[in-house]
């Protein structure tokens, strides 16, 4: 997946346009009702996505600007967010997520080829302003599935899919917990390496699959293990 900022704004648009569809399908009851996200109704995963945008445009608007503007003001007004919305109707989750991706799309708008390349120093992990698109588009796409709600790993397009799966395996580098394992996914047949050399099985299916049981969003009961045994058991992701 191309890591053109606007290329990829136009895929948070239509991934922005898949969600809003699953939402206005539901009902207040369904809105209530728990999502597959242990703790959360569907009602918090609405929420955080619509917090999550204004976040995101925060972090536009410092690289537009050049002031300073945290994602969120804290880790504590994050959640106390999330909780004061989780309980509204669908009316107002669904308004509340119109406006916010409109207000992250605006101010997507505003930066020039300069600003989409102005490194923001996030505390622990400092980025560009373009990366935040990419980072936007995993929270629809995933947070999607965590709804509940018929859309599953297999509704990704297959160049998010590869995209997160690269991503999950380079995220694995230097961590302990990472499974010894050999990922291959058929759109491409390249093998990736996971943990520990040596004689490792090799998990194979598509990469939508392979992504969807590395981040807990299915059991990765079509994927294929050579030589046959057991799925390895992966770490949590994020």
């Amino acid at each position: 997946m191309t890591a053109d900022p606007l290329v990829l704004m136009a895929e948070v648009h239509r991934a922005t346009d898949r969600l809003l569809t699953t939402v206005a399908g539901l009902s207040d009851a369904a809105v209530a009702a728990p999502s597959a996200l242990p703790g959360w109704s569907r009602g918090h995963v609405l929420t955080h996505l619509a917090r999550n945008a204004d976040g995101m445009t925060n972090l536009l608007e410092w690289a537009r600007t050049g002031v300073v503007t945290p994602q969120y003001p804290s880790w504590e007004r994050r959640v106390a967010d999330i909780e004061a919305g989780a309980g509204r109707p669908l009316t107002d989750q669904l308004a509340d997520l119109r406006a916010s991706a409109a207000r992250h799309a605006a101010a997507a708008d505003r930066l020039t080829s300069e600003m989409w390349l102005t490194t923001l120093e996030i505390p622990d992990r400092p980025q560009t302003a373009a990366y935040g698109v990419w980072r936007r588009l995993r929270e629809v796409e995933v947070h999607h599935v965590d709804l509940a709600a018929g859309y599953r790993p297999g509704d990704w397009p297959d160049a998010f899919a590869l995209h997160l799966l690269h991503e999950i395996v380079s995220g694995y580098a230097g961590r302990d917990d990472a499974p010894a394992v050999v990922l291959c996914p058929v759109e491409t047949g390249q093998e990736l390496s996971v943990g520990a050399t040596g004689a490792t099985p090799t998990v194979s299916g598509p990469a939508y699959a392979l992504a969807g049981w590395l981040t807990g969003r299915s059991t990765g009961e079509s994927l294929e293990v050579t030589p046959d045994g057991p799925l390895p058991i992966p770490p949590n992701w994020m």
